[in-house]
């Protein structure tokens, strides 16, 4: 018997139809709800051939565990990508593309806040070594509120070599680190970006570091000498977003 999961929000079940509406077994739709978004999904669904119900909202809040927004789709799990997978995208991607590294990130809650960042900012995927890196688990999918089923997370068998081959596109890699001289608010990642991430306390690794284009820092004002890997990877993204309006 197949595991099911929930993907609820207007944003992510819009993006589930979009990317993977196969994975959708049954979108639940809120009683007497009838906005011009909610007429837009279940139109979708519908030329998809996506099976709809609609259920009272009681229903609704007793499945999901954050705000469902009216909508819940029923789904079979994500799987984890690889390094083929990441080949197929970048060869499919017709716009700039903008990657997220996470080197060494182990716990499931950063990872699940990563990937909702990653998602909101417009990432096209987010790349992790297959050892050393949380699992697309459970804790994972609720932190992330439905971006963990609709972003791509690819596990590589060896990261520096899938840098190499990211630099070879054209792609400029940005890694992040206190010691680096440049503010990442004074640096340009308007074109085509790979941001790394390290994890917290060790930061990258020392071969990651190396394979890098240029090194970024967020000025940091306080006490303390570093952020939560997912607060700064925040930060770092929405620079991006915002030197490419």
């Amino acid at each position: 018997m197949s595991e099911t999961h929930w993907v609820y929000g207007i944003h992510a079940v819009d993006a589930l139809l979009q990317r993977q509406p196969n994975r959708i077994e049954e979108l639940w739709l809120q009683q007497g709800r009838n906005d011009q978004r909610m007429q837009d999904i279940q139109q979708h669904a519908k030329q998809l051939g996506v099976r709809c119900r609609t259920v009272a909202r009681e229903e609704l809040d007793e499945q999901a565990e954050g705000n469902h927004q009216g909508v819940m789709a029923k789904t079979k799990p994500a799987q984890t990508l690889r390094d083929r997978d990441l080949k197929e995208l970048l060869d499919a991607t017709e716009h700039q593309p903008l990657l997220l590294i996470l080197d060494g990130v182990t716990d499931p809650h950063n990872l699940g806040a990563c990937l909702r960042t990653a998602d909101a900012a417009g990432v096209d995927a987010v790349i992790a070594p297959k050892d050393n890196s949380a699992p697309l688990n459970g804790t994972v999918r609720k932190v992330a509120c439905g971006a963990a089923e609709v972003i791509p997370y690819i596990q590589v068998t060896n990261l520096a070599r899938t840098m190499k081959d990211i630099q070879e596109r054209g792609i400029w890699i940005t890694g992040t680190a206190g010691e680096a001289e440049q503010s990442v608010y004074d640096a340009d990642l308007k074109g085509a970006v790979a941001l790394v991430m390290g994890a917290e306390g060790k930061g990258m690794r020392r071969l990651t570091r190396e394979n890098c284009d240029f090194l970024v820092k967020l000025p940091m004002a306080g006490s303390v000498s570093s952020l939560n890997v997912s607060v700064a990877t925040g930060v770092c993204l929405f620079e991006i977003v915002r030197q490419r309006m």
